[in-house]
């Protein structure tokens, strides 16, 4: 099995997070450092261990959904001392990660789970995985600059994927879209209006993969049920 996906098994963090650790030079096998994402554990024998922790596969996964507050961040920990959803997890005894991520200032939909896989397949732009968002901007869209969104608009010499787009309403010079995207790069939404010289002033994700938020409060977890997951696995 190969390192990057051996460490996501484990439970430990994604696929590219693991990634991460290998290039920084915190994985070893055997006592010997791994400086190649191409190099394959022996899982009936050989040892792994991650800043000095050993881990091992997990036979137990464990999927949730949380509306993220705005105002905490996903990262596991942070430098600057600012709330993270580690903050929002004291029910759960299993150690799990977010399936992608959501800024400081948005909120919505998260999954949390310690299966890599899925989080892979979640998460990876070539599976295509749609994301809904709710998003409120300052002042009237034109058609016009509807139609640079869903045509993907260039930021910083770099396109972004096409996203369907829709007008919801227009209220107290504040427009309120639905904003579907396949992709996910860092704070897309957010430099996308930008791009176009609209500050978005809040921004909610309400779906992922076909799996809808609903009446969760802000702050508050819940199991994902039997057949969602099993329809998560299917796509």
């Amino acid at each position: 099995m190969r390192i990057n996906k051996f460490i996501s098994e484990c439970g430990v963090c994604s696929r590219r997070k693991a990634e991460e650790y290998i290039k920084s030079g915190l994985v070893r096998i055997n006592g010997v450092v791994v400086d190649k994402l191409a190099t394959d554990v022996d899982v009936t024998k050989d040892k792994v261990t991650i800043s000095n922790q050993e881990i091992s596969l997990t036979d137990a996964y464990v999927y949730y959904m949380l509306n993220k507050p705005k105002g905490y961040i996903c990262s596991m920990s942070d430098d600057r001392n600012r709330k993270s959803i580690v903050d929002l997890l004291e029910d759960i005894d299993r150690r799990v990660f977010p399936v992608g991520r959501l800024d400081y200032d948005s909120e919505g939909l998260i999954f949390l789970t310690n299966d890599g896989e899925l989080t892979y397949k979640l998460t990876h732009p070539k599976f295509g995985i749609e994301k809904k968002y709710i998003v409120k901007v300052v002042g009237s869209m034109k058609e016009s600059e509807l139609a640079v969104l869903r045509a993907g608009v260039v930021v910083n010499n770099v396109r972004y994927s096409k996203c369907k787009v829709k007008l919801l309403s227009f209220e107290n010079n504040v427009s309120k879209l639905e904003v579907t995207l396949t992709e996910g790069k860092n704070r897309e939404i957010r430099k996308m209006f930008d791009a176009i010289g609209k500050e978005v002033i809040f921004l909610k994700r309400t779906q992922m993969a076909g799996i809808k938020l609903g009446g969760l409060k802000r702050g508050e977890i819940r199991r994902l049920k039997e057949n969602e997951v099993d329809y998560l696995k299917s796509l």
